[in-house]
């Protein structure tokens, strides 16, 4: 199939450009690159050996998005494009919400013009808000407590209404978690902008250098050892299971949702050790007080995705951090490196 990917330089678009490439499909990428470097689909098109064609085009611009549908003749679309920092999102919440609901109804709007009603969605464990028990199961009732988090919420409320009132369209809403990693080339990976918001990448950064030592937000918590558990999820894996989700509503009508995780709680100290297990030298970090809004521990239940899409992650921690720093390592400013 050709299939349009939103928001296919960054992080997760790109490795899923990469892994639908690699299971023969053809691919068309729009992103505005606010926050992603074009030199990602460089990178993509080394390793697949074929280069993905690229629109530069912002999703609140409907005109532009409608004639990227004209020039192609799209089959699908796996839509990740959207502003994505829960913080930025509370100081901002004006810019987050036209932006992400603004775009993904330009996007349904040209989509639906076009014949074109094969949608994946780049939805987050986030829409899960506080008052759920771990671990998350995808029939929970949803409630986000940030505008990020609603952003997405609301996306998902506007795509199951889509479904229900035209059997035509085929959307699987994915609900994933913390990704982290990299290609295992280190050609291709995570690349944020300014301070990192995520863990990982800025343990990365502390490992290169280019920060003085990680601040762990909380070491009370009733968790094993006091730090905050997480789900991770290796980027790899992640892009497999937006492939197989593409796979599988591409026949079936309706809308679908699927937890894309590991199972499984791992804390910040214990990402930060193995973390430092692949530096070859422990990292340096501090314990500060707690920071407001973290939950003390989520994780995915995944069994729904393992029965119906025969997806589940494959990698362990410890290959994310590997992976994670041999993109690091090779690449210390990121895509200017």
């Amino acid at each position: 199939m050709r299939i349009l990917v939103t928001g296919g330089t960054g992080y997760i678009g790109s490795h899923t450009v990469l892994a639908l490439q690699e299971a023969g499909h053809e691919v068309v990428v729009i992103d505005n690159l606010v926050n992603s470097s074009e030199e990602s689909l460089r990178r993509v098109a080394e390793l697949s050996g074929k280069p993905a064609v690229f629109h530069r085009v912002d999703l609140v611009d409907e005109a532009a998005v409608d004639a990227v549908f004209a020039e192609h003749a799209i089959n699908a679309v796996v839509h990740f494009a959207g502003l994505k920092a829960v913080g930025e999102s509370v100081r901002e919440p004006l810019m987050y919400y036209h932006n992400n609901l603004v775009g993904t109804l330009n996007l349904l709007r040209v989509m639906d013009r076009h014949d074109v009603r094969s949608l994946v969605f780049s939805s987050s464990a986030t829409v899960y808000g506080e008052h759920n028990p771990i671990p998350y199961i995808e029939k929970m009732e949803i409630g986000a407590n940030n505008p990020y988090g609603r952003t997405k919420e609301q996306i998902e409320d506007i795509l199951s209404d889509l479904g229900a009132a035209d059997d035509r369209w085929h959307i699987a809403l994915l609900r994933y978690f913390n990704p982290v990693g990299a290609h295992p080339s280190g050609r291709i990976g995570e690349d944020p902008q300014g301070i990192p918001n995520n863990l990982v990448p800025f343990i990365a950064q502390v490992a290169v250098g280019r920060r003085e030592k990680l601040m762990v937000f909380g070491g009370d918590y009733d968790t094993p050892d006091g730090t905050c558990l997480r789900d991770y999820i290796h980027v790899v894996d992640l892009a497999e299971g937006h492939v197989a989700a593409l796979n599988h509503v591409a026949g079936r009508a309706g809308v679908f949702r699927w937890n894309l995780g590991s199972g499984k709680g791992t804390s910040v100290l214990e990402v930060l050790r193995s973390f430092g297990k692949a530096v070859g030298a422990p990292l340096p970090y501090e314990v500060a007080e707690r920071r407001t809004g973290d939950l003390p521990a989520f994780w995915a239940d995944a069994s729904s995705a393992l029965a119906d899409l025969s997806w589940s992650t494959t990698k362990t921690v410890d290959e994310m951090c590997e992976d994670h720093w041999r993109w690091q390592k090779n690449n210390p400013l990121g895509y200017l490196s």
